[in-house]
């Protein structure tokens, strides 16, 4: 007769808080910070969009007495839908290993950050391979290297190349096309080292600072927000293994050797504009935090084993394409 599995009946909200926890101090992951994010109680649901043509058009008019005054209105679009899926992922902890285990060993903790760092790979994965590749975004611009052409750019590996110009021109680009400055650059971290040696982007900083002895071989975050004068700079720092067990480890960055220019609304709301949001499906059974993720602790009965299993519901959803612009083989 089917029955109520553990996890169903109950969940660690101790173990989920470490797993929340675990993820949102993850630096070297982007996924979960370059949209806002959006707790929502239904796995799906419908949203609203706006013509920002409709806001931009100059259509005030002269008033004359005893007169309507001009008007007009704006169109809705309540087809977009999102669809947090679930992922899941799971670590056995048997009997014989707890009861060998060293008591400085807390093997549902490590369980939890073990699964945790399961489900960051997975979700960062997803945003690249959504996001950081061409034909999503309305403006891609493709690092060659020589002789750029058209919506090609010199990479910023070579030292003739002009990163500052080449952002600082896109920003504006975007900002004329729809209204908003980009606010946000997500930079792979082969990028952000090639740029932080850039020697435009040194003499910028070394003749910026105030402080004549400072140490310019290492320019940070800060004076590369500064320079672009935009609020945020997120390196992407994960790596994956995309070796299978028992191989030869194959460790690589993710997200290539890209960037990533969006505007992504600071105070998300009705009538706010946003490249994307990430919905997160606060509503399931015992997530806590509004991230969508929580964490079950139970009984493997014929494996003779706790599992410790995690669950992540999301939707990483483009919104306006409009307001991103993508830097392909930004290096070499």
């Amino acid at each position: 007769m089917p029955q109520p599995t553990a996890r169903d009946v109950h969940v660690n909200a101790p173990l989920t808080n470490i797993s929340i926890a675990f993820l949102q101090n993850q630096d070297s992951f982007v996924a979960s910070s370059v949209f806002p994010s959006i707790p929502v109680q239904k796995q799906s649901d419908r949203y609203y969009t706006y013509d920002r043509g409709d806001f931009n058009r100059d259509e005030m008019q002269l008033r004359a007495p005893g007169t309507e005054s001009a008007g007009s209105g704006y169109s809705i679009d309540n087809t977009p839908t999102y669809f947090a899926d679930v992922y899941a992922f799971h670590k056995d902890i048997p009997d014989q290993i707890r009861a060998n285990a060293d008591s400085v060993l807390q093997l549902d903790r490590e369980a939890t950050e073990y699964t945790s760092h399961k489900a960051l790979i997975k979700k960062e994965g997803i945003f690249a391979s959504q996001y950081m590749v061409s034909g999503v975004w309305t403006v891609d611009k493709t690092g060659v290297s020589a002789s750029p052409t058209g919506s090609q750019f010199l990479q910023w590996n070579d030292a003739a190349s002009t990163p500052i110009e080449d952002i600082r021109t896109e920003m504006t680009v975007q900002q004329q096309s729809t209204g908003f400055r980009p606010n946000t650059l997500v930079l792979t971290r082969p990028v952000f080292d090639a740029l932080i040696d850039h020697p435009d982007i040194i003499d910028r900083v070394k003749y910026g600072t105030q402080d004549s002895s400072a140490n310019i071989s290492t320019v940070s975050v800060p004076e590369l927000q500064a320079l672009w004068k935009i609020p945020r700079i997120l390196i992407m720092d994960a790596i994956v293994n995309s070796a299978d067990a028992g191989q030869a480890n194959s460790h690589d960055f993710i997200g290539g050797k890209q960037a990533l220019l969006v505007y992504s609304a600071p105070r998300p709301g009705l009538m706010v504009p946003s490249a994307g949001y990430d919905f997160n499906w606060a509503g399931l059974l015992g997530s806590v935090g509004g991230l969508g993720t929580r964490v079950s602790k139970f009984r493997m009965k014929a494996l003779k084993s706790d599992r410790v299993e995690i669950e992540m519901a999301f939707d990483l959803k483009l919104v306006a394409a409009d307001l991103g612009t993508l830097f392909l083989t930004a290096i070499a």
